[in-house]
């Protein structure tokens, strides 16, 4: 069995990670300018994905974001359970995601080498265990979660609205419209 080489920790990774800080605000901003033009019984539909609706996926992402960000700093609200409704207002869960946003941004920014290869020990919620682990991977982890979980939020706008209502998201894009990572 081979064994995957160390990390290296640097401003290459750095840089990575405050470019996916970037590409999670824009993406976000995009994803909730088209779910604010949703009509509100599509966007609290079941359509059938992990956490049922647009409505429920957001606030999910929230909810996850708040976990990692308190494992992260040692500050912030962490609630207790995955599928937490933290905002029933559709405004009110956009602006609390944007302040979040901005939060990841900083954190970000302000890691420094030793910290990203630095371990973190957390406890987790779905199957209580205490993990340690160089904070890198958690991150990497954090902002893949962020993705997958947006593609499902695309999913049910394309289901529940139209084929094209849902935003384009690609990282390339992204890069494309910043000049970020190019």
């Amino acid at each position: 069995m081979a064994i995957a080489p160390r990390l290296r920790y640097g401003a290459v990774m750095r840089d990575y990670l405050a470019m996916m800080a970037g590409y999670n605000r824009w993406a976000n901003r995009r994803l909730y300018a088209r779910a604010a033009a949703m009509d509100d019984a599509a966007y609290r539909a079941d359509g059938g994905a992990f956490f049922g609706s647009v409505h429920r996926t957001l606030n999910h992402l929230l909810v996850a974001d708040r976990i990692w960000m308190r494992r992260f700093t040692g500050a912030g609200d962490a609630p207790n359970r995955l599928d937490a409704i933290l905002f029933e207002d559709r405004a009110a869960l956009a602006e609390a995601r944007a302040a979040e946003d901005e939060r990841i941004i900083a954190f970000v920014g302000g890691v420094s080498d030793a910290t990203l290869a630095g371990p973190i020990t957390y406890r987790t919620i779905t199957n209580p265990a205490e993990i340690t682990q160089p904070l890198a991977p958690a991150l990497f982890h954090f902002f893949n979660h962020q993705t997958h979980h947006r593609g499902q939020v695309h999913a049910l706008m394309t289901q529940l609205v139209d084929r094209d209502f849902a935003p384009p998201l690609d990282l390339l894009l992204y890069q494309r419209e910043t000049g970020v990572g190019l």
